[in-house]
């Protein structure tokens, strides 16, 4: 009797691997499209105050149309608060400037979660940030939060 090494005659383990990921590069695929019927055909809105907020401000100018955030009573002198939904933080520097900038830290990503003493803290790996202007106080971060438009109109603050 004689017994062949041979493997059996089939595809290679190397073509059935690429199959496979082929297969689910597909199926991503076509979770990530849109269907053809009418209804979702239309295209999703951009440019609002959200779809701003994430690419770090606005087009400018005095729209009216940008989310309520908060009064300028709520922002502490010297500190600010987040706003988790709207990945931001708005702070007041000094007595009657206000800023914003992302609430999403440069270091790898994770929220900011508080503003206190003058710094943003972010939790995650303890990076803190300036309220005057973003920058790293404290790494490992070696970036500065990108900063977002508002608009302060009497004591109502809006992302722009």
């Amino acid at each position: 009797m004689t017994v062949s090494f041979q493997p059996a005659s089939g595809p290679a383990r190397r073509t059935v691997v690429a199959a496979a990921g082929a297969a689910g590069l597909a199926v991503a695929l076509t979770a990530c499209g849109g269907s053809d019927d009418d209804a979702s055909a239309v295209p999703a809105q951009s440019g609002g105050a959200a779809d701003d907020a994430a690419n770090g401000g606005g087009t400018g100018g005095s729209s009216g149309g940008g989310t309520p955030l908060a009064s300028t009573a709520d922002i502490p002198e010297g500190g600010g608060k987040v706003f988790a939904d709207q990945k931001v933080v708005v702070v007041q520097p000094s007595a009657g400037e206000f800023k914003a900038y992302s609430a999403t830290c440069t270091h790898q990503g994770c929220a900011v979660k508080s503003v206190s003493d003058g710094l943003i803290n972010c939790p995650c790996h303890n990076s803190n940030f300036s309220v005057a202007d973003g920058s790293v106080s404290s790494g490992p971060a070696t970036k500065p939060l990108p900063e977002v438009r508002i608009t302060v109109d009497g004591d109502s603050i809006t992302l722009a």
